[in-house]
């Protein structure tokens, strides 16, 4: 009797009030990892890069090899793709901070001209002073200088990734055998694991191509107009390609006025329209469209986790946003079969037909 008031009571529970229950449970765990963010943020890189390499394991182990070669040629795929990763921004903070202190000079006289052109126009000496204060060179070298600690933050972090992924690595094995602990029962959510495992490799295959071609096409470009330091502009255009939808502006301010500064307005005019003719085309009009197969996310939502990851757990979640709302609509929605029209409207096209295809899962099964 008592195992069947507990669905009643719980049914009995207003619809309103479930909605507060469930908001409070979402604030409280969003709260615990802004707080733990220096510990989830690399915790979820690492989980992000080992889902990736993880298809060479099986793939050795096809092959003949024991399963422990194809568990270790899982965790050196991943050193080499961030030791890769960590060489190119290496690389780029280091030109970065000379680029900047060779442009000194150049920064002090920009300033006094925008102060001049300033006066001229009729605007108050404090406004004036406000502005050309923004672009001055002791701002600049300070940040600099924050940037160059958040770059050690960023190392201290590169740590404990290396340690994450060994530890994944062997225990990614370990959940490779699940099913033949536990039987077909748990199939539905092993299927659902690989699909949004699936969906991650996906999803970070088609940034990586679109994005190497976009490096190609502005480091070129940057070469050929002048612009100091154009490989390291290439790769921040690659990185930046991985953040949905404000990633093209993040790309293109800096190299912009690099060119202002270093050359002429008319420099600066043609960076932007490069940007706009092959960044956009690329980032904006074709890209979505793979990435949206990919993941299946609406253009709207994904610009969301950007914005919301990143006040969750910092500068990592923009580049794990999709990865990380991926994960919730996999835990939250798919065990549900009453929010299937909720993952309709997040993007996931396939929601509307799974109920059609589950008595076809459980004949396959009988079979």
């Amino acid at each position: 009797m008592s195992s069947d008031r507990a669905p009643r009571r719980f049914a009995a529970v207003p619809p309103a009030m479930r909605v507060l229950v469930t908001l409070a449970a979402a604030f409280v765990v969003l709260l615990g990892l802004w707080l733990a963010r220096d510990i989830f943020g690399p915790l979820a890189l690492a989980a992000v890069i080992v889902i990736i390499c993880y298809p060479i394991g099986p793939a050795i182990v096809r092959a003949g090899a024991p399963r422990w070669v194809g568990t270790t040629g899982v965790v050196l795929l991943a050193y080499i793709v961030l030791a890769v990763l960590a060489l190119l921004l290496t690389f780029a903070i280091m030109e970065f901070i000379r680029l900047v202190s060779d442009l000194v000079p150049d920064l002090t006289r920009m300033t006094q001209d925008v102060y001049t052109l300033l006066e001229d126009l009729g605007v108050s000496a404090a406004f004036s002073d406000q502005v050309t204060s923004l672009f001055s060179a002791s701002n600049l070298i300070g940040a600099v200088t924050s940037f160059s600690s958040s770059a050690m933050g960023v190392v201290m972090a590169f740590f404990f990734v290396l340690a994450y992924v060994i530890f994944m690595g062997v225990d990614s094995a370990r959940y490779a055998r699940a099913e033949l602990a536990f039987g077909a029962r748990i199939r539905p959510v092993l299927d659902s694991m690989r699909a949004y495992c699936a969906g991650v490799r996906r999803y970070f295959v088609v940034n990586a191509s679109f994005g190497l071609i976009v490096a190609v096409i502005d480091g070129i470009a940057l070469y050929l107009l002048d612009v100091p330091a154009p490989i390291v502009w290439a790769i921040l255009s690659f990185v930046t390609n991985f953040v949905p939808n404000i990633g093209f502006v993040l790309g293109l301010v800096p190299p912009a006025v690099l060119a202002l500064v270093t050359n002429d307005w008319v420099t600066a005019l043609l960076v932007v329209a490069v940007y706009i003719v092959a960044n956009v085309t690329l980032q904006v009009l074709i890209q979505p469209k793979f990435v949206s197969d990919a993941v299946g996310l609406t253009l709207t939502l994904s610009f969301f986790s950007v914005v919301f990851w990143t006040f969750v757990i910092g500068p990592l979640g923009a580049i794990l946003a999709v990865p990380l709302t991926l994960l919730v609509r996999a835990l939250v929605l798919e065990p549900d079969p009453s929010a299937q029209w909720l993952r309709w409207l997040s993007g996931d096209d396939d929601a509307p037909d799974e109920p059609n295809r589950l008595p076809e899962r459980a004949l396959a099964d009988e079979r």
